[in-house]
């Protein structure tokens, strides 16, 4: 049934009725939502989100969509999708402002521009600030939990809080936001004075690490790396590859329909012609499968799975979103 979204939209939201979901993910899967609201600022979200909570339209939300699989049968709910293509940024002495919805490279690079240290590890990750937050992304040893110093909260009915790093219980991967699903609208990071040339040059080098190891999205439609990498244990002293243990284990030839694994990084699955979201978990199945056979090791996925998939346990409902 069609509502009237007209104050939404006299701030400047975007709203899609029966929106296709495909094009607004970094796998380009997925079937429709019931509506799709597109904001980029803070004030945007929160208005959209009150606007959802009075209406009692059930709602999800996403960022960049470069951590999810829609499902194939789409979303019975609302989504909306907090993303801006200007990074929304300011700085004061040590401390970084930056929305929920810029992106993360973009924060990346503002830090770098400005002779502030501490966040060019995160240079060419996907995605934006909030959604980095939430799982808890890094590369290199570092994650954004260990320079986040707080972050302004939204809650699914609307209220507002502020939480400090250290209430968000963070460890590899993951935080509490995972489980309360409260919207990160924007967060202060720490960073100290630095070498601005220098920081630009790591900068260039992270990224070219990562064009060496990272398909291109453009080219190969995909998540990124699908599995957390091993915490330590018995045949892992500390954390290690997960691609690694699959290609070992000759998880480079497995395929699901048109759901491959990249050939250069044996833990990333890419979209080819005729995939499906179906095919992506059942591939995603198989590569668990196969460590858990050669291994005994538990591997647990980054990507999160949105909607209905065939075949899911009533044990792993809990990880599907």
């Amino acid at each position: 049934m069609s509502r009237d979204w007209t104050a939404l939209q006299s701030c400047g939201v975007v709203v899609q009725e029966n929106a296709v979901l495909s094009q607004w993910t970094t796998f380009q899967l997925g079937g429709s939502c019931s509506s799709l609201f597109l904001c980029s600022t803070p004030l945007q979200l929160e208005q959209t989100v009150a606007c959802l909570v009075e209406k009692e339209i059930p709602f999800i939300l996403i960022g960049g969509g470069s951590n999810l699989v829609v499902s194939d049968y789409g979303i019975d709910c609302a989504v909306i999708r907090y993303v801006s293509d200007i990074p929304l940024i300011s700085h004061q002495k040590n401390e970084i402002t930056v929305s929920g919805s810029t992106q993360l490279d973009q924060l990346a690079l503002y830090a770098a521009q400005q002779g502030l240290e501490g966040l060019t590890f995160i240079s060419g990750i996907p995605g934006t600030v909030g959604g980095a937050i939430v799982g808890n992304a890094g590369a290199f040893g570092k994650q954004v939990g260990d320079v986040l110093k707080s972050v302004t909260l939204l809650s699914a009915d609307g209220k507002q809080s502020i939480a400090l790093a250290e209430d968000l219980n963070f460890t590899y991967r993951n935080s509490r936001l995972k489980e309360t699903g409260d919207i990160i609208v924007e967060a202060v990071f720490k960073v100290c004075p630095g070498q601005k040339n220098e920081l630009i040059n790591q900068r260039d080098e992270i990224l070219k690490i990562r064009w060496q190891k990272h398909p291109d999205l453009k080219v190969y439609p995909c998540a990124g790396s699908f599995f957390r990498n091993i915490e330590p244990t018995s045949q892992a002293q500390r954390r290690q590859a997960t691609g690694w243990f699959l290609e070992q284990a000759g998880g480079k030839n497995l395929a699901v329909g048109g759901a491959v694994i990249f050939p250069q990084h044996a833990n990333i699955i890419v979209k080819t012609q005729g995939c499906t979201a179906q095919n992506v978990y059942d591939l995603a199945q198989q590569m668990a499968a196969l460590v858990k056979k050669n291994y005994n090791l538990d591997i647990v996925r980054e990507v999160r799975f949105v909607g209905k998939f065939d075949g899911v346990a009533d044990s792993e409902k809990t990880v599907i979103w």
